[in-house]
Protein backbone atom coordinates (compact mmCIF):
# COMPACT_ATOMS: atom_id res chain seq x y z
CA UNK A 1 0.00 0.00 0.00
CA UNK A 2 1.61 3.23 -1.29
CA UNK A 3 2.11 6.41 1.30
CA UNK A 4 -0.66 9.01 1.31
CA UNK A 5 0.57 12.00 0.29
CA UNK A 6 -2.57 14.22 2.01
CA UNK A 7 -4.44 13.29 5.53
CA UNK A 8 -7.77 12.20 5.02
CA UNK A 9 -10.62 14.23 6.66
CA UNK A 10 -11.68 12.16 9.52
CA UNK A 11 -14.40 14.35 11.34
CA UNK A 12 -13.95 17.72 8.90
CA UNK A 13 -16.81 19.67 8.29
CA UNK A 14 -15.79 23.70 8.15
CA UNK A 15 -14.75 23.51 4.08
CA UNK A 16 -12.08 26.62 4.41
CA UNK A 17 -10.31 23.72 6.80
CA UNK A 18 -10.62 21.35 4.36
CA UNK A 19 -9.32 23.14 1.57
CA UNK A 20 -6.42 25.32 3.45
CA UNK A 21 -5.37 22.68 4.86
CA UNK A 22 -4.78 20.27 1.96
CA UNK A 23 -7.33 16.63 2.91
CA UNK A 24 -8.55 14.81 0.42
CA UNK A 25 -11.61 15.87 -1.06
CA UNK A 26 -14.35 14.44 -3.19
CA UNK A 27 -15.38 17.73 -5.28
CA UNK A 28 -19.56 18.33 -4.43
CA UNK A 29 -19.17 22.31 -5.80
CA UNK A 30 -21.46 21.20 -8.76
CA UNK A 31 -24.44 21.45 -5.83
CA UNK A 32 -24.02 25.28 -5.98
CA UNK A 33 -24.45 25.00 -9.68
CA UNK A 34 -27.79 22.76 -9.47
CA UNK A 35 -29.12 25.12 -6.98
CA UNK A 36 -28.66 28.24 -8.54
CA UNK A 37 -30.22 26.15 -11.84
CA UNK A 38 -33.57 25.18 -9.90
CA UNK A 39 -33.97 28.14 -8.03
CA UNK A 40 -35.83 27.02 -5.61
CA UNK A 41 -36.68 29.32 -2.49
CA UNK A 42 -36.74 26.48 0.23
CA UNK A 43 -35.24 23.32 0.13
CA UNK A 44 -35.59 20.89 2.74
CA UNK A 45 -32.94 17.21 1.95
CA UNK A 46 -32.78 14.60 4.26
CA UNK A 47 -30.20 11.78 4.92
CA UNK A 48 -28.61 9.60 7.52
CA UNK A 49 -26.43 10.59 9.89
CA UNK A 50 -22.58 10.66 8.67
CA UNK A 51 -23.75 11.44 4.83
CA UNK A 52 -21.75 14.85 4.77
CA UNK A 53 -24.22 17.20 5.21
CA UNK A 54 -22.82 19.94 7.82
CA UNK A 55 -19.99 19.91 5.29
CA UNK A 56 -21.93 20.48 2.64
CA UNK A 57 -23.90 23.77 4.66
CA UNK A 58 -20.28 24.82 4.99
CA UNK A 59 -19.26 25.00 1.18
CA UNK A 60 -22.57 26.78 0.91
CA UNK A 61 -21.96 29.00 3.93
CA UNK A 62 -17.97 30.17 2.05
CA UNK A 63 -19.47 30.25 -1.38
CA UNK A 64 -21.80 33.05 -1.14
CA UNK A 65 -21.47 34.97 1.88
CA UNK A 66 -20.06 38.18 1.08
CA UNK A 67 -17.74 38.09 4.77
CA UNK A 68 -13.92 37.44 3.26
CA UNK A 69 -15.27 37.35 -0.44
CA UNK A 70 -12.14 37.66 -1.94
CA UNK A 71 -10.50 35.25 0.42
CA UNK A 72 -13.08 32.57 0.22
CA UNK A 73 -12.83 33.10 -3.70
CA UNK A 74 -9.45 30.99 -3.20
CA UNK A 75 -11.27 28.18 -2.06
CA UNK A 76 -13.13 27.49 -4.76
CA UNK A 77 -10.00 27.56 -7.40
CA UNK A 78 -10.11 24.94 -9.99
CA UNK A 79 -13.15 23.22 -8.95
CA UNK A 80 -16.26 22.28 -10.42
CA UNK A 81 -18.54 25.17 -9.74
CA UNK A 82 -15.08 28.08 -11.34
CA UNK A 83 -15.44 25.23 -14.45
CA UNK A 84 -18.61 26.02 -14.65
CA UNK A 85 -18.55 29.48 -15.78
CA UNK A 86 -18.58 32.97 -14.69
CA UNK A 87 -22.49 33.04 -14.59
CA UNK A 88 -22.63 30.96 -11.49
CA UNK A 89 -18.89 32.69 -9.72
CA UNK A 90 -20.69 35.67 -10.38
CA UNK A 91 -22.79 34.77 -7.72
CA UNK A 92 -20.58 34.14 -5.28
CA UNK A 93 -19.42 36.72 -2.17
CA UNK A 94 -22.68 38.52 -3.15
CA UNK A 95 -25.23 37.42 -0.10
CA UNK A 96 -25.28 38.18 3.99
CA UNK A 97 -25.52 34.23 5.05
CA UNK A 98 -27.92 33.00 8.48
CA UNK A 99 -26.04 29.30 8.83
CA UNK A 100 -26.69 27.49 12.24
CA UNK A 101 -27.22 24.12 13.38
CA UNK A 102 -30.15 23.21 15.88
CA UNK A 103 -27.98 19.80 16.77
CA UNK A 104 -27.13 20.97 20.41
CA UNK A 105 -30.54 22.39 21.13
CA UNK A 106 -31.85 19.28 23.14
CA UNK A 107 -32.65 19.31 26.66
CA UNK A 108 -34.58 16.85 29.22
CA UNK A 109 -37.74 19.57 29.74
CA UNK A 110 -39.20 22.63 27.67
CA UNK A 111 -37.96 24.94 30.54
CA UNK A 112 -34.81 23.50 29.90
CA UNK A 113 -34.95 23.93 26.36
CA UNK A 114 -36.06 27.54 26.64
CA UNK A 115 -32.64 28.13 28.49
CA UNK A 116 -30.72 26.78 25.50
CA UNK A 117 -32.74 28.68 23.37
CA UNK A 118 -32.07 31.77 24.66
CA UNK A 119 -28.18 31.27 24.99
CA UNK A 120 -28.20 29.84 21.22
CA UNK A 121 -30.06 32.97 19.71
CA UNK A 122 -27.90 35.43 22.00
CA UNK A 123 -24.76 33.31 20.07
CA UNK A 124 -26.78 34.01 16.71
CA UNK A 125 -26.66 36.79 16.84
CA UNK A 126 -23.86 37.68 18.17
CA UNK A 127 -22.15 36.70 15.25
CA UNK A 128 -23.40 39.67 13.30
CA UNK A 129 -23.22 42.14 16.59
CA UNK A 130 -22.52 45.17 13.98
CA UNK A 131 -26.46 45.53 13.49
CA UNK A 132 -26.66 46.65 16.99
CA UNK A 133 -25.64 49.77 16.01
CA UNK A 134 -26.36 50.15 12.40
CA UNK A 135 -28.36 52.65 11.12
CA UNK A 136 -29.98 50.66 8.51
CA UNK A 137 -32.59 49.56 11.16
CA UNK A 138 -34.93 51.52 13.15
CA UNK A 139 -34.77 52.22 16.99
CA UNK A 140 -37.44 49.39 17.83
CA UNK A 141 -35.20 46.75 15.73
CA UNK A 142 -31.76 48.08 17.61
CA UNK A 143 -33.44 47.18 20.83
CA UNK A 144 -35.06 44.24 20.10
CA UNK A 145 -31.47 42.85 18.44
CA UNK A 146 -30.15 44.12 22.39
CA UNK A 147 -32.65 41.93 23.83
CA UNK A 148 -31.43 38.96 22.27
CA UNK A 149 -28.27 39.72 23.19
CA UNK A 150 -29.02 40.06 26.99
CA UNK A 151 -31.00 37.28 26.45
CA UNK A 152 -34.18 39.72 27.62
CA UNK A 153 -36.61 38.26 25.49
CA UNK A 154 -39.60 36.03 26.20
CA UNK A 155 -40.83 32.74 24.25
CA UNK A 156 -43.15 34.91 22.31
CA UNK A 157 -40.76 37.23 20.72
CA UNK A 158 -38.18 34.53 20.46
CA UNK A 159 -40.29 32.69 17.83
CA UNK A 160 -39.77 35.32 15.58
CA UNK A 161 -36.22 36.20 16.49
CA UNK A 162 -34.69 33.85 12.86
CA UNK A 163 -37.08 35.85 10.50
CA UNK A 164 -36.39 39.35 12.53
CA UNK A 165 -32.69 38.70 11.82
CA UNK A 166 -32.84 38.00 8.24
CA UNK A 167 -34.83 41.08 7.65
CA UNK A 168 -32.13 43.65 9.38
CA UNK A 169 -29.75 41.40 7.50
CA UNK A 170 -31.36 42.83 4.10
CA UNK A 171 -31.98 46.16 5.49
CA UNK A 172 -28.40 46.52 6.59
CA UNK A 173 -26.62 45.12 3.07
CA UNK A 174 -29.14 45.90 0.39
CA UNK A 175 -29.30 41.74 -0.12
CA UNK A 176 -31.69 39.44 0.86
CA UNK A 177 -29.51 37.00 3.17
CA UNK A 178 -29.07 32.91 2.49
CA UNK A 179 -30.39 30.46 5.35
CA UNK A 180 -28.74 27.51 6.21
CA UNK A 181 -30.18 25.25 8.67
CA UNK A 182 -28.55 22.11 9.70
CA UNK A 183 -30.05 19.41 11.75
CA UNK A 184 -33.41 20.98 11.90
CA UNK A 185 -35.14 18.08 13.39
CA UNK A 186 -32.64 17.94 16.40
CA UNK A 187 -34.37 19.63 18.67
CA UNK A 188 -38.37 18.07 17.46
CA UNK A 189 -36.44 14.26 18.49
CA UNK A 190 -35.57 15.63 21.46
CA UNK A 191 -38.69 16.89 22.95
CA UNK A 192 -40.46 13.44 21.44
CA UNK A 193 -37.88 11.62 23.49
CA UNK A 194 -38.48 13.32 26.76
CA UNK A 195 -42.16 14.05 26.49
CA UNK A 196 -42.45 17.94 25.47
CA UNK A 197 -43.13 17.21 22.16
CA UNK A 198 -46.36 19.81 21.76
CA UNK A 199 -44.60 22.74 23.14
CA UNK A 200 -41.64 22.54 20.60
CA UNK A 201 -43.31 21.90 18.11
CA UNK A 202 -45.81 24.94 19.04
CA UNK A 203 -41.99 27.04 19.15
CA UNK A 204 -40.80 25.44 15.82
CA UNK A 205 -43.41 26.30 13.93
CA UNK A 206 -43.24 29.65 14.91
CA UNK A 207 -39.17 29.74 14.64
CA UNK A 208 -38.86 28.08 11.48
CA UNK A 209 -42.92 28.90 9.89
CA UNK A 210 -41.79 32.76 10.14
CA UNK A 211 -38.50 32.80 8.67
CA UNK A 212 -39.80 30.49 5.12
CA UNK A 213 -43.34 31.16 5.10
CA UNK A 214 -43.84 34.33 2.93
CA UNK A 215 -40.31 35.77 4.09
CA UNK A 216 -39.62 38.87 1.75
CA UNK A 217 -35.93 38.78 3.01
CA UNK A 218 -35.57 35.52 2.26
CA UNK A 219 -33.42 34.78 -1.02
CA UNK A 220 -33.63 31.03 -0.22
CA UNK A 221 -33.25 28.62 2.14
CA UNK A 222 -31.35 25.54 2.27
CA UNK A 223 -32.65 22.65 5.44
CA UNK A 224 -30.86 19.70 6.34
CA UNK A 225 -32.06 16.54 9.00
CA UNK A 226 -32.23 13.02 9.30
CA UNK A 227 -36.19 12.83 9.01
CA UNK A 228 -38.87 14.86 7.23
CA UNK A 229 -40.99 16.41 9.89
CA UNK A 230 -44.60 16.63 8.59
CA UNK A 231 -45.73 19.69 6.97
CA UNK A 232 -48.75 19.58 8.85
CA UNK A 233 -46.56 20.01 12.08
CA UNK A 234 -43.81 22.72 11.25
CA UNK A 235 -44.14 23.82 7.61
CA UNK A 236 -48.42 24.01 7.14
CA UNK A 237 -48.75 26.57 4.50
CA UNK A 238 -45.23 26.85 3.44
CA UNK A 239 -45.92 25.87 -0.45
CA UNK A 240 -42.27 27.22 -1.59
CA UNK A 241 -40.85 24.09 -0.25
CA UNK A 242 -38.91 21.41 -1.62
CA UNK A 243 -38.35 18.12 0.21
CA UNK A 244 -35.54 16.18 -1.37
CA UNK A 245 -36.13 12.62 0.68
CA UNK A 246 -33.33 9.34 0.33
CA UNK A 247 -36.32 8.55 -2.23
CA UNK A 248 -36.15 11.58 -4.71
CA UNK A 249 -34.20 12.08 -7.69
CA UNK A 250 -33.31 15.87 -7.09
CA UNK A 251 -29.53 16.21 -5.80
CA UNK A 252 -29.18 12.14 -5.38
CA UNK A 253 -25.50 11.94 -5.59
CA UNK A 254 -24.60 14.95 -4.00
CA UNK A 255 -24.33 13.52 -0.31
CA UNK A 256 -22.25 10.57 -0.03
CA UNK A 257 -19.74 9.06 -3.37
CA UNK A 258 -20.77 7.39 -6.38
CA UNK A 259 -19.24 4.88 -7.66
CA UNK A 260 -16.93 7.00 -9.93
CA UNK A 261 -15.89 9.29 -6.62
CA UNK A 262 -14.94 6.32 -4.66
CA UNK A 263 -12.97 4.78 -7.33
CA UNK A 264 -11.01 8.11 -7.80
CA UNK A 265 -10.37 8.35 -4.21
CA UNK A 266 -9.07 4.96 -3.61
CA UNK A 267 -6.73 5.37 -6.82
CA UNK A 268 -4.97 8.72 -5.34
CA UNK A 269 -4.45 6.60 -2.18
CA UNK A 270 -3.08 4.43 -3.15
CA UNK A 271 -5.35 1.34 -2.54
CA UNK A 272 -7.51 1.12 -5.81
CA UNK A 273 -7.01 -2.83 -5.65
CA UNK A 274 -9.14 -2.39 -2.42
CA UNK A 275 -12.31 -1.14 -4.32
CA UNK A 276 -14.30 -4.36 -4.42
CA UNK A 277 -13.98 -4.75 -1.01
CA UNK A 278 -14.47 -1.92 -0.49
CA UNK A 279 -17.99 -1.85 -2.60
CA UNK A 280 -19.29 -4.74 -0.62
CA UNK A 281 -18.88 -3.02 3.11
CA UNK A 282 -19.57 0.68 2.64
CA UNK A 283 -21.66 0.50 -1.33
CA UNK A 284 -25.46 -0.40 -1.40
CA UNK A 285 -26.96 2.38 -0.65
CA UNK A 286 -29.98 4.10 -2.83
CA UNK A 287 -30.54 8.07 -2.86
CA UNK A 288 -32.95 8.19 -5.56
CA UNK A 289 -31.61 5.78 -8.45
CA UNK A 290 -28.01 6.99 -7.42
CA UNK A 291 -26.05 4.04 -5.92
CA UNK A 292 -24.06 5.99 -2.79
CA UNK A 293 -21.05 4.68 -0.53
CA UNK A 294 -21.05 5.83 3.05
CA UNK A 295 -18.62 8.80 2.98
CA UNK A 296 -17.80 8.69 6.63
CA UNK A 297 -16.78 5.02 6.59
CA UNK A 298 -14.65 4.76 3.50
CA UNK A 299 -12.73 7.97 4.78
CA UNK A 300 -11.94 6.07 8.27
CA UNK A 301 -11.69 3.12 6.68
CA UNK A 302 -8.53 4.63 4.64
CA UNK A 303 -7.54 6.44 7.44
CA UNK A 304 -7.74 3.15 9.60
CA UNK A 305 -4.95 1.40 7.41
CA UNK A 306 -7.45 -0.34 5.04
CA UNK A 307 -9.34 -2.64 8.09
CA UNK A 308 -12.82 -3.49 7.04
CA UNK A 309 -15.20 -2.65 9.79
CA UNK A 310 -18.16 -0.72 10.63
CA UNK A 311 -17.56 2.82 11.18
CA UNK A 312 -20.90 3.90 10.85
CA UNK A 313 -22.60 3.70 14.08
CA UNK A 314 -26.42 5.70 13.67
CA UNK A 315 -26.38 7.80 17.03
CA UNK A 316 -30.12 8.90 16.11
CA UNK A 317 -33.68 7.89 15.92
CA UNK A 318 -32.30 4.89 17.68
CA UNK A 319 -35.02 5.98 20.77
CA UNK A 320 -38.01 6.09 18.21
CA UNK A 321 -36.89 2.61 16.64
CA UNK A 322 -36.52 1.05 19.90
CA UNK A 323 -39.79 2.43 20.65
CA UNK A 324 -41.32 0.84 17.20
CA UNK A 325 -39.47 -2.25 17.44
CA UNK A 326 -41.39 -2.77 21.05
CA UNK A 327 -44.34 -2.97 18.97
CA UNK A 328 -43.69 -5.42 16.18
CA UNK A 329 -46.05 -8.52 15.86
CA UNK A 330 -44.50 -11.81 15.36
CA UNK A 331 -45.00 -11.19 11.18
CA UNK A 332 -43.06 -8.28 11.90
CA UNK A 333 -40.19 -9.70 14.08
CA UNK A 334 -39.70 -12.78 11.37
CA UNK A 335 -39.83 -10.49 8.25
CA UNK A 336 -36.88 -8.02 10.64
CA UNK A 337 -35.07 -11.61 10.93
CA UNK A 338 -35.19 -12.18 6.98
CA UNK A 339 -33.95 -9.07 6.03
CA UNK A 340 -30.48 -10.22 7.74
CA UNK A 341 -30.77 -13.44 4.59
CA UNK A 342 -31.98 -10.70 2.22
CA UNK A 343 -35.30 -11.55 2.05
CA UNK A 344 -36.49 -8.19 1.15
CA UNK A 345 -39.75 -6.63 2.89
CA UNK A 346 -42.23 -4.07 1.20
CA UNK A 347 -43.76 -1.05 2.89
CA UNK A 348 -45.53 1.64 2.28
CA UNK A 349 -43.57 4.86 2.92
CA UNK A 350 -44.69 7.73 4.55
CA UNK A 351 -42.32 10.54 4.81
CA UNK A 352 -43.78 12.88 6.19
CA UNK A 353 -43.39 12.03 9.99
CA UNK A 354 -46.08 13.34 12.50
CA UNK A 355 -44.51 12.50 15.42
CA UNK A 356 -47.21 12.11 18.27
CA UNK A 357 -48.97 9.63 16.30
CA UNK A 358 -45.81 7.54 15.30
CA UNK A 359 -47.01 4.41 17.37
CA UNK A 360 -49.97 4.06 15.31
CA UNK A 361 -48.44 4.09 12.33
CA UNK A 362 -47.72 0.32 10.93
CA UNK A 363 -44.81 1.11 8.42
CA UNK A 364 -43.52 4.09 10.65
CA UNK A 365 -40.94 0.89 11.59
CA UNK A 366 -39.77 0.61 8.10
CA UNK A 367 -39.50 4.37 7.36
CA UNK A 368 -37.40 5.10 9.98
CA UNK A 369 -35.22 2.55 9.32
CA UNK A 370 -34.84 3.59 6.12
CA UNK A 371 -34.68 7.45 6.80
CA UNK A 372 -32.21 6.66 9.39
CA UNK A 373 -29.60 4.36 6.94
CA UNK A 374 -30.41 0.93 8.09
CA UNK A 375 -32.23 0.23 4.75
CA UNK A 376 -32.43 0.87 1.36
CA UNK A 377 -34.66 1.18 -1.09
CA UNK A 378 -34.17 -1.44 -3.60
CA UNK A 379 -37.61 -0.84 -6.23
CA UNK A 380 -39.72 2.07 -5.46
CA UNK A 381 -43.50 2.05 -6.92
CA UNK A 382 -44.54 5.16 -7.50
CA UNK A 383 -48.67 5.79 -7.79
CA UNK A 384 -48.53 7.97 -11.23
CA UNK A 385 -51.43 9.56 -9.91
CA UNK A 386 -49.99 10.68 -7.01
CA UNK A 387 -52.64 10.40 -4.39
CA UNK A 388 -51.39 7.14 -3.17
CA UNK A 389 -48.00 7.23 -0.99
CA UNK A 390 -45.11 4.99 -2.46
CA UNK A 391 -44.50 1.06 -1.78
CA UNK A 392 -41.12 0.29 -1.47
CA UNK A 393 -38.99 -3.17 -1.65
CA UNK A 394 -36.31 -2.77 0.74
CA UNK A 395 -33.12 -4.22 1.88
CA UNK A 396 -29.90 -4.21 4.18
CA UNK A 397 -27.25 -1.96 1.62
CA UNK A 398 -23.94 -3.42 3.00
CA UNK A 399 -21.55 -5.75 4.95
CA UNK A 400 -20.87 -2.82 7.12
CA UNK A 401 -24.92 -2.50 8.02
CA UNK A 402 -25.79 -6.15 8.34
CA UNK A 403 -23.45 -6.43 11.46
CA UNK A 404 -24.52 -2.77 12.72
CA UNK A 405 -28.28 -4.26 12.20
CA UNK A 406 -27.23 -7.14 13.76
CA UNK A 407 -26.35 -5.34 16.91
CA UNK A 408 -28.58 -2.60 17.17
CA UNK A 409 -31.80 -4.20 15.90
CA UNK A 410 -31.73 -7.91 16.03
CA UNK A 411 -29.89 -7.87 19.25
CA UNK A 412 -32.25 -5.09 21.00
CA UNK A 413 -35.24 -6.99 20.24
CA UNK A 414 -33.49 -10.26 21.58
CA UNK A 415 -32.41 -8.22 24.77
CA UNK A 416 -36.19 -6.63 25.41
CA UNK A 417 -38.29 -10.04 24.15
CA UNK A 418 -39.89 -10.04 27.59
CA UNK A 419 -41.05 -6.83 27.64
CA UNK A 420 -41.71 -7.18 23.39
CA UNK A 421 -44.26 -10.13 24.63
CA UNK A 422 -45.81 -8.40 27.23
CA UNK A 423 -46.54 -4.94 25.08
CA UNK A 424 -48.10 -7.09 22.40
CA UNK A 425 -50.16 -9.01 25.14
CA UNK A 426 -51.85 -5.41 26.57
CA UNK A 427 -52.12 -4.35 22.90
CA UNK A 428 -54.20 -7.11 22.20
CA UNK A 429 -55.92 -5.85 25.44
CA UNK A 430 -56.27 -2.63 25.08
CA UNK A 431 -57.54 -3.67 21.25
CA UNK A 432 -60.48 -5.73 22.08
CA UNK A 433 -58.56 -8.93 20.71
CA UNK A 434 -59.65 -10.91 23.40
CA UNK A 435 -58.07 -13.99 22.07
CA UNK A 436 -54.76 -12.69 21.62
CA UNK A 437 -54.83 -11.04 25.36
CA UNK A 438 -56.14 -14.24 26.86
CA UNK A 439 -53.53 -16.60 24.95
CA UNK A 440 -50.45 -14.28 25.78
CA UNK A 441 -51.51 -14.20 29.62
CA UNK A 442 -52.22 -17.59 29.67
CA UNK A 443 -48.95 -18.03 28.58
CA UNK A 444 -46.71 -15.68 30.81
CA UNK A 445 -48.79 -17.29 33.77
CA UNK A 446 -47.75 -20.64 32.57
CA UNK A 447 -43.83 -19.68 32.29
CA UNK A 448 -44.03 -17.74 35.71
CA UNK A 449 -45.99 -18.29 37.84
CA UNK A 450 -45.62 -21.02 40.78
CA UNK A 451 -48.83 -22.23 42.75
CA UNK A 452 -47.24 -21.09 45.82
CA UNK A 453 -47.25 -17.29 44.31
CA UNK A 454 -50.86 -17.33 44.62
CA UNK A 455 -51.62 -20.04 47.51
CA UNK A 456 -52.51 -16.80 50.35
CA UNK A 457 -54.47 -13.75 49.27
CA UNK A 458 -54.52 -14.96 45.21
CA UNK A 459 -56.72 -12.25 43.92
CA UNK A 460 -53.89 -9.56 45.64
CA UNK A 461 -51.62 -11.76 44.15
CA UNK A 462 -52.86 -11.85 40.31
CA UNK A 463 -53.61 -8.02 41.11
CA UNK A 464 -50.14 -7.04 41.81
CA UNK A 465 -49.40 -9.26 38.83
CA UNK A 466 -51.55 -6.99 36.52
CA UNK A 467 -50.80 -3.79 37.62
CA UNK A 468 -47.10 -4.52 37.41
CA UNK A 469 -47.44 -5.57 33.37
CA UNK A 470 -49.57 -2.61 33.32
CA UNK A 471 -46.51 0.01 33.78
CA UNK A 472 -45.33 -0.67 30.51
CA UNK A 473 -48.18 1.37 29.05
CA UNK A 474 -48.00 4.37 31.34
CA UNK A 475 -46.76 6.27 27.54
CA UNK A 476 -50.36 6.00 26.30
CA UNK A 477 -52.73 5.02 29.30
CA UNK A 478 -53.31 6.46 32.97
CA UNK A 479 -53.60 3.31 35.21
CA UNK A 480 -55.74 3.46 38.10
CA UNK A 481 -56.08 1.05 40.81
CA UNK A 482 -59.22 0.33 43.17
CA UNK A 483 -60.94 3.57 42.51
CA UNK A 484 -64.56 4.59 43.13
CA UNK A 485 -66.35 4.71 39.93
CA UNK A 486 -70.51 4.39 39.57
CA UNK A 487 -71.78 2.16 41.82
CA UNK A 488 -68.69 0.88 43.62
CA UNK A 489 -64.85 0.25 42.77
CA UNK A 490 -62.96 -1.09 39.93
CA UNK A 491 -59.82 -3.67 40.30
CA UNK A 492 -57.68 -2.10 37.59
CA UNK A 493 -58.70 0.56 34.80
CA UNK A 494 -56.62 1.95 31.85
CA UNK A 495 -57.82 5.90 30.88
CA UNK A 496 -56.49 6.66 27.46
CA UNK A 497 -54.40 9.98 27.55
CA UNK A 498 -55.71 10.62 24.03
CA UNK A 499 -59.25 11.14 23.50
CA UNK A 500 -61.27 8.69 22.20
CA UNK A 501 -58.86 6.11 22.22
CA UNK A 502 -60.46 2.76 23.97
CA UNK A 503 -60.66 2.69 27.25
CA UNK A 504 -60.26 -0.87 29.14
CA UNK A 505 -61.67 -2.07 32.83
CA UNK A 506 -60.74 -5.54 34.32
CA UNK A 507 -62.30 -7.48 37.56
CA UNK A 508 -60.58 -9.93 38.73
CA UNK A 509 -61.56 -13.20 40.54
CA UNK A 510 -60.04 -16.12 42.33
CA UNK A 511 -61.53 -19.73 41.66
CA UNK A 512 -61.51 -22.76 43.56
CA UNK A 513 -60.99 -25.01 40.97
CA UNK A 514 -60.33 -24.98 37.17
CA UNK A 515 -64.07 -26.20 36.80
CA UNK A 516 -65.32 -22.43 38.59
CA UNK A 517 -63.24 -20.43 36.70
CA UNK A 518 -65.95 -19.88 33.71
CA UNK A 519 -68.81 -18.66 36.34
CA UNK A 520 -66.08 -16.39 38.38
CA UNK A 521 -65.48 -14.99 35.12
CA UNK A 522 -68.86 -14.33 34.37
CA UNK A 523 -69.32 -13.06 37.63
CA UNK A 524 -66.76 -10.59 37.27
CA UNK A 525 -68.17 -9.25 34.06
CA UNK A 526 -71.19 -8.62 35.04
CA UNK A 527 -69.99 -6.64 38.23
CA UNK A 528 -68.22 -4.56 35.92
CA UNK A 529 -71.84 -4.07 33.93
CA UNK A 530 -73.97 -3.88 37.25
CA UNK A 531 -71.57 -1.34 38.93
CA UNK A 532 -71.07 0.73 35.87
CA UNK A 533 -67.14 1.06 36.03
CA UNK A 534 -67.50 2.39 33.06
CA UNK A 535 -68.59 5.75 34.22
CA UNK A 536 -65.79 7.68 34.84
CA UNK A 537 -63.60 6.34 31.79
CA UNK A 538 -66.68 7.56 29.33
CA UNK A 539 -66.40 10.99 31.50
CA UNK A 540 -63.29 11.41 30.99
CA UNK A 541 -62.98 11.12 27.35
CA UNK A 542 -62.41 7.10 26.66
CA UNK A 543 -63.93 6.39 23.67
CA UNK A 544 -65.13 2.32 23.23
CA UNK A 545 -64.65 0.83 26.62
CA UNK A 546 -63.62 -2.95 26.67
CA UNK A 547 -64.20 -4.88 30.12
CA UNK A 548 -62.90 -8.16 30.91
CA UNK A 549 -63.76 -10.62 33.82
CA UNK A 550 -60.85 -12.49 34.50
CA UNK A 551 -60.67 -15.57 36.90
CA UNK A 552 -57.39 -17.49 37.81
CA UNK A 553 -57.16 -20.83 39.49
CA UNK A 554 -52.92 -21.84 39.73
CA UNK A 555 -51.52 -20.84 36.56
CA UNK A 556 -54.89 -21.49 34.48
CA UNK A 557 -57.37 -18.54 33.76
CA UNK A 558 -60.64 -17.93 32.13
CA UNK A 559 -61.51 -14.49 30.56
CA UNK A 560 -64.57 -13.23 29.75
CA UNK A 561 -65.16 -9.86 27.43
CA UNK A 562 -67.91 -7.21 27.37
CA UNK A 563 -68.31 -4.03 25.26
Amino acid sequence: MQERKRPMPVGIEDFKKLIQREYYFVDKTRFIRELLDLQTEVTLITRPRRFGKTLTLSMLQYFFTLENAEENRELFRGLDIERAGEKYMQEQGTRPVVFLTLKEVQAGTFAEMRVILAEFLRNLYGQSQYLEHSEALSVQERQYFSAILNEACDMAKMKFALANLMKMMEKHHGRKPVLLLDEYDAPILSAWEKGYYEECIDFMRGFLGSALKTNPSLYFAILTGVTRVSKESIFSGLNNLKVCSVLSEAYCDIFGFTRQEAARLMEECGVGDKLPELKRWYDGYRFGSAEIYNPWSVIRYIDEGCKFQPYWLNVSGNSILHVLLEHVDEDRRKELEGLMKEIPVEAVIDEGVIYSDIRESSNALYMMMLTTGYLKAVEVDWDPTGEELPCCKLLIPNKEIRMVYRKEILGWMATRSDSIQLRHMLRAMVSGDAATFRNRLQKILTGIVSYHDAANNPENFYHGLLLGFAVLMSGSYRVESNRESGYGRFDIAFFPLKDGAPGVILELKSAKSEEAMEEKAKEALRQIEEKSYITELSQQGAGEVWKYGIAFHGKRLWLEQGK
